[in-house]
């Protein structure tokens, strides 16, 4: 049963860390996005490469996790609208071509993508330390 209780405790400390950096990720893509519009164009090639460091990578590890970790049924369903939101930023990044208007929703679906992986970040929080407090 010791065996059991810590390979909860190590998986969801490690979902916790994978979530914090995900969410920093999150953050610094806007920034390297901001910094595409407002100064220099060519950081829109480091904003692309980026995400293609993370965006589906530390999501699917979060998700290794949350298994090994016992994580409550919401953790799953946050981690669904993650995944959804990542495809509706693939998606709306590149469907310009055919549709523009769509691309005018990437940073609305970045914003919802910033929330689901703060909000995520907390509840892991909470369920990691809220007996230790």
């Amino acid at each position: 049963m010791e065996v059991n209780n810590s390979r909860i405790r190590v998986g969801r400390i490690i979902f916790f860390i994978l979530t914090i950096l995900f969410t920093l990720c999150i953050f610094v893509q806007f920034y390297l996005g901001g910094k595409a519009i407002f100064e220099y164009p060519v950081y829109w090639s480091k904003h692309i490469k980026f995400v293609h460091l993370f965006g589906f990578n530390l999501p699917v590890l979060m998700l290794i996790f949350a298994i090994l970790g016992s994580l409550p049924r919401w953790a799953y369903w946050q981690l669904s609208g993650i995944f959804l939101s990542i495809y509706l930023m693939y998606f709306t990044a590149n469907i310009r071509s055919v549709l523009p208007w769509v691309g005018s929703i990437h940073p609305v679906v970045g914003i919802l993508l910033f929330v689901l992986s703060f909000l995520l970040l907390s509840k892991s929080w909470k369920l990691i330390f809220r007996k230790n407090l």
